[in-house]
This record gives structure tokens, C-alpha cells and sequence, in this order.
């Protein structure tokens, strides 16, 4: 089997515009999450979300091509292109059929369909856009890297709700490991920071009413009420060892391990054994050659809502069961929100640079212990130590799991 690794990181979130931004603040426990000011909320009780400021796409696409994509998608490509950039190649001198493109999104061109629900209410069904439907589908962010880069291998979008991101990585991971690709540009966006959305999630309970920001994301803590939503995108370049060693590339760290489960429980709530969550811990550790001891930092998924922290506290005691209480779990959602279909692609980056850097960043927020979270949250301040095995977890609406364990690279 090939080994593979990180060659190379994109992003676009609410803490940063790029990869280096981003990761400084996150050193800096910056707060990415910032009163709504892209709509009214004299109507609806949230106040607060995790929105990307200060984007602007035109410094990587053509303006009139700007208005042919959904704002998720071009989160992809800017993403893509940094990731890229980075990686110190685009790659145009190998096999394209041996090049892939791999992007989850849970929801998709949610502001054209809104844009366009008000033509076609307002203005009748003439005045829908000929670009609505490639607009909006989930897989055009994908299909729109691809065209850019000319990359002809595998190409598609998982959509698993909140474990999107992370399940196209893993399966980006599988398809190098298993010698179908050489090179995989793989992970998350979603942009759906909208009244509609959420309104729907907060109907549901599903989100925090607090109205001042540090108050809101607050994963762990006895008081928690709610996730905040989120929109970003985390991109990362995947390579075969051989492939990236003959060309020399910086190697951030090796994804060396995935695994994949379902709850087959509920709708929305996670499965309260954590049985299926600590399977897919487990299966990824494992492949990855490592032992439940070797596990020292968790990126869990930590939503804040009262349920996922409770059950995915239960599930890594299951998963590394005496080692849970040696191993530090942290949640990047406390910084940034929840950002949904690329949650995982963002946290993703964060472990890989954790991994390099030896650096877990605090869980922010937290004041008050519960009792039944009761692992070591980083609840006061960064930690820097050696990670020879780390984990990141996403767990989706409708019982879906999936973790990738990234270890620190070595000949």
C-alpha cells in the first residue's frame, strides 16, 4: 500500500483569508465569530454566526466568471489555488487522470436558491437564472476545481451533512493508498450564512441565543446551548510519498489512517453509546499502525450543542478506553463556529499543523465544568507537546462518522 501526505493547505474562514492568517490567530485564540450583520435579526433570536470578512474572489477569478458561481464555490477555487500555490506545483506536467478533486459540501448554493426562489416568486418562472441549477448543485465546487487545474481522476462531492469534509478526505486518502491517484486536492466548503438557514437550524434547537460572541461557542462547558453557523473552507493537497519526495516537496505531516461509520440511530442526535463514533476512531488509528497510547490530541468535532458533546466525550472513551484521560481534546468550532459541509476540511488543517508544530490550541469559551465531559479540553491555554498520533472527528446529521488520525511524518 502507498503512503500518503500532506504537500500542501487552503482556506478561507471566519479566522483567516489564507492558511498562515488563519493559524496565527488560532495561536492568538483569536474569535472568529462576530455579531450578524448580513441580515436583519430584529425577528429571530440569534445574533451572532462565524462569517468570512473581507473576501474577495476576483483576486483569483475573473469578475464576470464570479457571478456564474455560488459563494461556496469560490471559496473552493481560491482555496484550491492556495492549496496549490503551496504545495509549490499545480501539477500540470503529470498524468491528469492520475489527479483528483474531492470536495464535500452539505447544503450547497443555498444564496443563489434564495436569490432565485424570489425571481421565480416575484418575477415568475421566466426570471430564473440559466445558471441557477449548476449554480447550486453541491458537487459544481469539485467540478469547478477540476476545470481549473485540469485534474481528470477522480471527481465527486460527499455530502454527509457536517461529516463531508472529512469523509472526502478520507476517501481521497483511500483512492492514493490504493494506487488509483498520485495527487488529491480533498476537503470542504459550504456557504450558507443566510436568515433562511438560520431560521431552519434555530426552529430545530439546534443553535446558541447568546447574544455576545464569547458566549456563544462554547463546546464542553455545562452551559453550552447551542452551535453557532458557520461558512469557510479548508482544501488539502494529497500526494503519494514517492510522488512528492521525487519532486521535493515540504511534507506538513501523513494521513495514514481513516474510518468510516454510521449510527443508525436518529435524524439529528448522535447515538448515546458511541459505539459507531468510537469504530470509526478506532478503525482510523489502527490503519494508521498506531495504538490507543500513541493518540495524544483529539480535534473532535465539539459542536457545543448539548447532546454531540456529551456522546462524543462518551465515544473517545470508548475508543482509546484508560489513554482518553492522557490524550487532549480540543474544539476549533469554539473559535470559528460551525462550518457545517467543510468543518472538516478547516480542522483538518488545524491537526495537521498541530501535529508539525507540536501545538494544541485552547478550547476558548469554556468557564464551567460538566460533569459528564470530563476529558482535558485544553480549557486553559494552549499546549505544546510532542503529537505522534492525532485524530479529527466529524460527526454528521443523519448518523454519519468519520475520523482521519494524521501522524507526524518520518522516513
Amino acid at each position: 500500500m502507498k503512503r500518503v501526505v500532506i504537500t500542501g493547505m487552503g482556506t478561507v474562514n471566519p479566522l483567516g483569508l489564507n492558511v498562515p492568517e488563519f493559524w496565527e490567530n488560532i495561536k492568538l485564540n483569536k474569535l472568529g465569530i462576530k455579531p450578524i450583520d448580513e441580515f436583519e435579526t430584529d425577528d429571530i433570536p440569534i445574533k451572532v454566526v462565524g462569517s468570512v470578512k473581507g473576501f474577495d474572489p476576483t483576486s483569483v477569478i475573473e469578475k464576470k466568471e464570479t457571478r456564474r458561481m455560488d459563494r461556496f464555490t469560490q471559496f473552493a477555487v481560491c482555496s484550491a489555488k492556495e492549496a496549490l500555490d503551496d504545495a509549490g506545483t499545480d501539477f500540470s506536467d503529470v498524468d491528469p487522470y492520475r489527479a483528483g478533486v474531492i470536495i464535500g459540501a452539505g447544503i450547497g448554493g443555498l444564496h443563489e436558491t434564495e436569490k432565485q426562489h424570489s425571481n421565480f416568486l416575484e418575477k415568475g418562472p421566466d426570471r430564473i437564472s440559466v445558471f441557477y441549477i449548476p449554480m447550486m448543485i453541491t458537487n459544481m465546487a469539485a467540478g469547478t476545481v477540476a476545470m481549473k487545474t485540469g485534474f481528470r481522476g477522480d471527481n465527486f462531492c460527499t455530502t454527509t451533512a457536517c461529516a463531508s469534509a472529512t469523509h472526502a478526505i478520507g476517501e481521497a486518502f483511500r483512492k492514493i493508498k490504493d494506487g488509483y491517484l498520485d495527487i488529491c486536492l480533498a476537503g470542504g466548503t459550504e456557504a450558507c450564512v443566510t436568515k433562511f438557514a438560520v431560521s431552519g437550524f434555530n426552529n430545530m434547537k439546534a443553535l446558541s441565543k447568546a447574544e455576545k460572541p464569547e458566549e456563544a461557542s462554547t463546546p464542553f462547558d455545562l452551559n453550552r446551548q447551542g452551535f453557532v453557523l458557520g461558512e469557510g473552507c479548508g482544501i488539502l493537497v494529497l500526494e503519494e510519498l514517492e510522488h512528492a519526495k521525487a519532486r521535493g516537496a515540504k511534507i506538513y505531516a501523513e494521513l495514514a489512517g481513516y474510518g468510516a461509520s454510521c449510527d443508525a440511530y436518529h435524524m439529528t442526535s448522535p447515538s448515546p453509546t458511541g459505539e459507531a463514533a468510537a469504530r470509526a476512531m478506532v478503525d482510523s488509528y489502527k490503519e494508521a499502525g498506531l495504538e490507543a497510547c500513541d493518540i495524544d490530541y483529539i480535534n473532535s468535532h465539539g459542536t457545543s450543542t448539548g447532546l454531540n458533546d456529551k456522546y462524543e466525550t462518551t465515544a473517545i472513551k470508548l475508543a482509546l478506553g484508560d489513554e482518553a484521560k492522557n490524550t487532549v481534546v480540543n474544539s476549533t468550532k469554539s473559535m470559528i463556529g460551525h462550518l457545517l459541509g467543510a468543518a472538516g476540511g478547516v480542522e483538518a488543517i488545524v491537526t495537521a499543523l498541530s501535529v508539525r508544530d507540536g501545538l494544541i490550541h485552547r478550547t476558548i469559551g469554556y468557564k464551567t465544568p460538566d460533569p459528564e465531559c470530563d476529558l482535558n479540553y485544553a480549557t486553559e491555554g494552549n499546549i505544546e507537546k510532542p503529537i505522534k498520533g492525532a485524530l479529527s472527528n466529524s460527526l454528521g446529521f443523519g448518523g454519519h462518522n468519520a475520523t482521519i488520525c494524521i501522524k507526524k511524518y518520518e522516513e
